[in-house]
């Protein structure tokens, strides 16, 4: 990186002053980004099931959930305050909102677990999501308090992001598992790192981090949305990877393990014994 400022007319910087939310309150806690991991159940299957009704259930397994996350809109540079309350699509960052209100039982808020009412700062990925969802009539706009952002591109981490998935392709193909948990355990480090971690001291863009945590969040609850237009029944999501349904999935998702394919983790009967 220093290299290619030789000659350059200014100092660059690898650790952009970081933002006040996006510091950690202490060594362990956490900051105030609202990442939307899901940890939803549909409390009406579940209820039938207490009723005596039995129901077969399919866990479905994305593949490499962060390694795919790893094409989302993120900063190039510092973050700087907009108060306009408008989204601009050619920048990202971190955004303080008022979502809408969810009125979809049979399927899950793409804000993942979240109990409390009110405003939230969240990433750049998931307000792309929650502004998707007013565009197809799910929910009204979030409206936008306070935005930091920078301009922003999609592609920043895509030549690394290719060249692991064709690693992790070729390593499939030749039945060779060593190269596959190496490079989940590379792409893994490189996301968990990126924040205020010590075990990083290239790059510190917490920033980022919780942007590609939530794109891999926000994918899982897409594919949940695709599974609902499609006319299965979501039982539960939760996590980067885990998408439990009732229905032909195999109508709308191709089973295998690239990065567009889904495994099947378990099948069970949900009133049964699981």
């Amino acid at each position: 990186m220093k290299s290619s400022r030789v000659g350059g007319r200014y100092e660059h910087s690898e650790f952009p002053p970081t933002a006040g939310i996006l510091h950690k309150k202490s060594q362990k806690g956490a900051d105030e980004i609202w990442e939307g991991r899901p940890k939803w159940r549909n409390a009406a299957l579940f209820k039938a099931a207490k009723g005596g009704e039995e129901i077969e259930v399919t866990a479905l397994d994305m593949n490499a959930a962060y390694l795919s996350a790893l094409k989302c809109w993120l900063p190039i540079g510092q973050l700087r305050e907009d108060t306009s309350g408008v989204h601009d699509p050619r920048k990202s960052g971190v955004h303080l909102i008022t979502p809408a209100d969810w009125d979809h039982p049979d399927l899950p808020n793409p804000l993942g677990a979240r109990q409390e009412p009110g405003e939230l700062w969240v990433t750049e990925s998931t307000l792309r999501t929650l502004i998707d969802c007013a565009h197809q009539g799910l929910a009204a706009p979030p409206t936008i308090h306070r935005s930091l952002v920078s301009g922003a591109t999609e592609a920043l981490l895509e030549k690394m992001r290719r060249a692991l998935a064709e690693v992790r392709k070729n390593a499939l193909a030749e039945g060779d598992e060593i190269p596959v948990a190496y490079v989940k355990a590379m792409y893994s480090k490189f996301v968990s790192t990126i924040g205020e971690s010590s075990a990083n001291r290239d790059i510190r863009r917490p920033d980022w981090m919780h942007i590609i945590r939530s794109k891999a969040f926000a994918n899982l609850w897409m594919k949940a949305l695709k599974a609902h237009q499609a006319g299965l029944q979501v039982v539960e999501i939760s996590g980067t990877d885990e998408l439990h349904v009732v229905g032909d999935w195999r109508e709308l998702f191709s089973e295998g393990r690239d990065l567009n394919q889904v495994k099947v983790k378990d099948t069970y009967i949900l009133g049964g014994r699981r």
